[in-house]
Formats: structure tokens, sequence, C-alpha cells
């Protein structure tokens, strides 16, 4: 067998609409740390870290194969404009006791854009749950994929709450 069949599940690099996730975390951190303009660092990812190399580049080389260019830009801005009132809804959800400066800075970027793209309403909170949680297991090898979840899960039923929405999820009781 070769290709596809080898493999038990689709790599990020088969799935464009992930290295999109992964690749905006990324550049959701190199803006925080680096203070860079998001234009400026949504240019380089655009022209330096997206597609196909000659030398058949991957992750680890810094390349973000097959990514949806423009799901990444989306995910960027939208998450850098709302920055004040995403960092408002997490500080909110987090314990007292751990304030978000607490939260390492990559999973503090993988929280804000994924609450971001769900404010933008193109996927479902669940399939946004498993896609971010996908995302924290290639950067993450502890309990963070589970805070993600939690943080995700509650966020997300508050804005369905807030929005008038009922889900099947929303409505089973505790």
């Amino acid at each position: 067998m070769t290709g596809l069949q080898d493999q038990p599940r689709l790599t990020p690099a088969s799935r464009p609409r992930t290295a999109a996730r992964v690749a905006a975390v990324q550049a959701l951190f190199q803006i925080e740390q680096n203070g860079d303009r998001p234009d400026s660092v949504i240019e380089q990812f655009l022209l330096h870290r997206f597609g196909s190399t000659l030398d058949g580049a991957s992750y680890e080389d810094g390349c973000i194969p097959e990514a949806d260019t423009r799901l990444f830009t989306t995910i960027v801005r939208d998450t850098v404009s709302a920055h004040t009132s995403l960092t408002q809804t997490i500080s909110e959800t987090l314990p007292a006791t751990w304030p978000i400066e607490r939260l390492d800075p990559v999973l503090r970027a993988l929280l804000m854009a994924a609450i971001a793209e769900a404010r933008a309403g193109d996927a479902p909170a669940p399939v946004l749950i498993n896609e971010y949680m996908d995302v924290a297991h290639g950067f993450f090898s502890g309990d963070e994929p589970r805070l993600i979840n939690g943080v995700l899960d509650t966020v997300f039923k508050q804005m369905n709450a807030t929005d008038g929405h009922d889900t099947k999820a929303d409505s089973q009781p505790d």
C-alpha cells in the first residue's frame, strides 16, 4: 500500500483547513512575541511558508503545505482585530487563580484563534473544538488539549446562549 492507504488519519498537509489553523496559531504567536504587524506576518506566511517546495519541505522545516490561505488570513485578521474582547472572554472563562497571562503564549494564541473563528460562524462549534484539539496535539503533549476542550466548550455554549441558539449539546442536563 502507498499514500493515504498507509495512514490511519489524514495528515494536516491533506487537510487544508487544519493546516490553515496551525499556521494561524503560529502567526498569532509571532505577532504577540515579536510585536510584528499582522499584515507583515500574513505576507511572510503567504510568500515563504505556504505551498510545496522543490525539496519537499514539511512542518518540521517550517513550511506549511496545502493550507487554505483564505481561512488563514481571515483567522489572523479577525483574531487581531478582536484581541481585547477575545482576551476578556478567555479571562472570564479561566479560574480566577489562573490569569490569561499565565497561559503559554501558543495556548493563548490557539484559544483566541478558535474563538475568533467561532464568532465568524462558518463552522459548527463541535467541528472547531475537534480541529483545535488536533492542532493542540501538534504543539502540546500534556493536559493542554483538555484545557482547550473545556474552555472552548464553555465559551461556545455561552455564545450559543447569547445568540439564542439551542443545540442538543446545550439542552442536555448537566
